[in-house]
């Protein structure tokens, strides 16, 4: 058996422009803040150590407010502009045609990620959809990764697993679960010093086939 699990955001679609729209919202109703950049809040998220509330809203810890305010914009924003990138589709359904295990762990909330990969019309390929309000840690965390291999019955000694992601948290999951990382350079992030790297999707399917 082999097992792909995907990133979401910034690996499998681009999702930046609404996710922007939605932190714009809350800064505006909020704060009262100016608008930040689509380059920056791609920037400020795939930041290794960072503080997003500080980021994002000028506040020391994520407020109950924001965060609703948030939540309830983005649930009819994620949806608008959203895209899957190319050759994502094609590889996915690839993948399942050679009866490879694919599934999603995503730091987003899981209700989002279920929303746009149904939008998109993938979600029916994935056995397991999981986001970080599923598990107690998120991403570095294997949490996530291990709670799908369990899914899967995974044997280390007889079966094959892959974390793919555009982010250095995808990584360290993917070594602190025991499997290998694949770092995809088409999405949030253009530039990687991982030993393993795809740049486009079709290098997934040549390293896992």
């Amino acid at each position: 058996m082999k097992v792909v699990i995907f990133d979401m955001d910034g690996t499998l679609l681009d999702s930046k422009k609404d996710i922007t729209s939605s932190i714009n919202y809350v800064r505006k109703m909020n704060h009262n803040l100016s608008e930040v950049s689509e380059e920056y809040v791609v920037k400020a998220i795939n930041m290794e150590v960072r503080t997003l509330s500080k980021l994002f809203y000028d506040t020391p810890l994520y407020e109950d407010r924001d965060r609703e305010l948030f939540e309830s914009h983005y649930e009819n924003e994620c949806t608008k502009n959203v895209y899957l990138y190319d050759g994502v589709e094609d590889m996915l359904e690839e993948l399942v045609s050679k009866d490879i295990k694919i599934s999603v762990a995503t730091n987003a909330p899981t209700q989002f990620a279920l929303r746009m990969l149904e939008h998109l019309r993938v979600k029916k390929l994935f056995d397991v959809i999981i986001g970080a309000d599923m598990v107690k840690n998120s991403k570095p965390s294997p949490e996530m990764l291990e709670y799908i291999l369990k899914y899967y019955r995974f044997d280390k000694n007889s079966h094959k697993a892959w974390m793919v992601g555009d982010n250095t948290k995808d990584i360290l999951s993917a070594h602190a679960a025991g499997i290998e990382p694949i770092f995809v350079t088409w999405g949030f992030t253009a530039i990687s010093t991982q030993s393993v790297v795809a740049k486009e999707p079709k290098e997934v399917l040549e390293i896992v086939l």
